[in-house]
């Protein structure tokens, strides 16, 4: 697996559902996907950027990767800020964009189980930036101010 960058028309697909969670092959994919993100310095990182158009996002919290398959964002707080970001798939580019300050959220875990979280923050903005990796949106598509930074 590697990751895909801009212009790869698969980072432009909607994903598709995840319908059978305890398929053997997730459990490799996400272990690996969280080694990707870890090795590339991400706070985030969905299926897409590698190729995969599943729903299937990773988080890196405080407590560690948190693997979110089939998150839906059921709302959005109507306070928004603007922040920074960046992207695994789009390098060098960062801007900046407007996100809900807070957002409740439901996904399932690696055994299917349904959690609903309440996020704020950056845990909020970086699953809505996950999130729209699964819908075919990129960073730069919303930002601002798009600057380039290289390496």
């Amino acid at each position: 697996m590697k990751i895909i960058t801009e212009g790869d028309p698969r980072l432009r697909k909607i994903s598709t559902t995840v319908k059978y969670i305890k398929n053997p092959r997730y459990k490799p994919f996400i272990k690996d996907l969280i080694r990707m993100m870890y090795e590339d310095d991400g706070i985030g990182i969905a299926a897409p950027q590698v190729g995969l158009n599943e729903r299937i996002i990773i988080i890196n919290t405080k407590d560690g990767p948190v693997p979110m398959i089939n998150p839906e964002i059921l709302k959005f707080s109507w306070r928004k800020e603007f922040g920074e970001e960046g992207c695994l798939s789009v390098p060098f580019k960062y801007g900046s964009v407007k996100r809900s300050k807070s957002i409740k959220a439901v996904y399932q875990n690696r055994d299917g189980v349904v959690i609903k979280i309440d996020a704020k923050g950056l845990l909020a903005r970086v699953i809505q930036h996950e999130v729209d990796h699964l819908n075919g949106i990129l960073f730069i598509d919303i930002a601002k101010n798009i600057k380039e930074k290289k390496a």
